[in-house]
């Protein structure tokens, strides 16, 4: 059993008080068993010097589609509907298990470059294993699935499920991979949204999640051409409808929710559904604002996550973070949106959403070793005399500030190098996917 002993840092805990000190975490196996002063390092198996070092809780991020990664910078300056048309459905259907491999450890070092210790993620139609292949030899903590989608215009042939073979599918991975490593790695249902999903569909996606007792992870209301859509073919708005099927519950995960109405909003309280709030996205597709203040006002669970490559195109959360902050200000003041409410957002709200606030998301003894080191000693967080160390975070901070980060208790990234992938590799097979891929699009119908 491997212990590591952090000495001599400055504890943002993100516990129920607050507290921040200077002190030392000491980590047994996958957790932190310790947390004090003067900790003695006699029995340990490595120590960590970390005076003048900021450790953090592992952000976890709450919409990620790692799938996407190798398409950045393929799908820029469109709405929604049409990059998604006319870039990402005919990319995605291009996939095949090399490049949904390679395109998720590219996803997965730039996260865990960046802070980022847990994921909700959601990968293509086919390939998934392939994903989660990636994600158990990566390290990272991770909730994922299979994108179901059984109906929809323009959508490539190859995407294009039957009912039946969808759910199968989604049966089989989460048979395979839920409960992966103790727990590291779960499985998530993962249908588009309702516009490419029938009924049937979702229907038996709300049974399986509550006999499995497992998350849904989906899209909803990130855009009007989108919600226009559902009112069509529903004769209701995207959270009315999920409700009246089954699916509004506290195991559901709504990416976007840019454009809510107050019933909406009532249903999402109610019901205790997370919301994952995404600003880079939002803005780069033009979707618009969230009504994230009003939503955390209402006690509404909300975290963070970056959506994709291609439409952010980073996965950095510290670029969320700033975002989520600024974004309201001009609408609400400048009080809206803290510091401390972003990076609780990033961190234990994150880990709320998944379930998992017992187990990570703050620094507190006996949680899960799921903890960031960062470097703030440089011209752009300094002086740090007498600053809130979360405004330097939040504010302040960047992905280059990360200097280690550890999983689960294992290192997989110290002093900026990574321990669980080759970099060398990842970009260079990353490259090549993306040029099979491309050459393999124009045959695609």
């Amino acid at each position: 059993m491997s212990k590591i002993l952090l000495k001599q840092a400055e504890i943002v805990t993100m516990n129920e008080s607050d507290d921040i000190f200077v002190g030392d975490i000491l980590i047994e196996h996958d957790r932190i068993k310790e947390i004090g002063v003067n900790l003695d390092p006699s029995t340990v198996d490595k120590v960590i010097d970390a005076s003048n070092k900021t450790v953090i809780p592992g952000f976890v991020q709450t919409h990620i589609h790692l799938c996407q990664t190798v398409f950045r910078g393929r799908a820029d300056d469109l709405e929604l509907l049409d990059w998604l048309k006319k870039r990402i459905w005919p990319l995605e259907a291009a996939h095949d298990e090399e490049s949904v491999y390679y395109s998720a450890l590219l996803g997965i070092g730039e996260l865990i470059q960046s802070g980022t210790t847990s994921i909700v993620d959601m990968e293509t139609v086919h390939h998934t294993d392939s994903a989660f292949q990636a994600i158990a030899s990566s390290g990272i903590r991770a909730l994922s699935g299979k994108v179901m989608m059984d109906k929809g215009d323009e959508v490539p042939k190859i995407l294009q499920e039957n009912t039946k073979q969808s759910i199968q599918e989604s049966v089989d991975l989460l048979e395979k991979w839920h409960n992966y490593d103790d727990g590291r790695i779960k499985y998530a249902f993962s249908p588009r949204f309702v516009v490419s999903c029938t009924e049937p569909l979702l229907k038996e996606v709300a049974n399986l999640s509550a006999h499995y007792g497992v998350n849904v992870h989906t899209h909803a209301s990130e855009n009007r051409g989108e919600i226009k859509i559902v009112e069509q073919e529903t004769g209701m708005r995207n959270i009315e409808y999920l409700d009246h099927i089954g699916l509004a519950n506290d195991r559901l995960i709504l990416a976007h929710c840019v454009w809510l109405s107050e019933n909406e909003k009532r249903i999402i309280k109610e019901k205790g559904i997370h919301v994952s709030h995404c600003p880079g996205s939002n803005l780069k597709l033009a979707s618009g604002v969230a009504e994230i203040p009003s939503l955390l006002n209402e006690q509404v669970s909300v975290s963070l996550g970056a959506d994709g490559a291609p439409c952010n195109n980073n996965l950095d959360m510290f670029n969320e973070m700033r975002l989520a902050a600024l974004i309201q200000k001009p609408l609400h003041g400048p009080t809206t949106m803290d510091a401390k409410t972003v990076l609780k957002m990033a961190t234990i709200g994150g880990a709320k959403a998944v379930g998992l606030e017992s187990e990570i998301g703050s620094i507190v003894v006996g949680k899960k070793a799921d903890l960031v080191m960062l470097d703030l000693h440089d011209f752009h967080t300094y002086p740090s005399f007498d600053v809130d160390p979360i405004s330097r975070i939040v504010y302040s901070a960047t992905r280059a500030d990360v200097i280690t980060s550890i999983i689960n208790g294992k290192i997989v990234m110290e002093n900026r190098i990574m321990k669980t992938l080759d970099k060398a590799m990842v970009l260079a097979e990353a490259n090549r996917s993306i040029q099979r891929m491309t050459k393999r699009m124009t045959t695609i119908v």
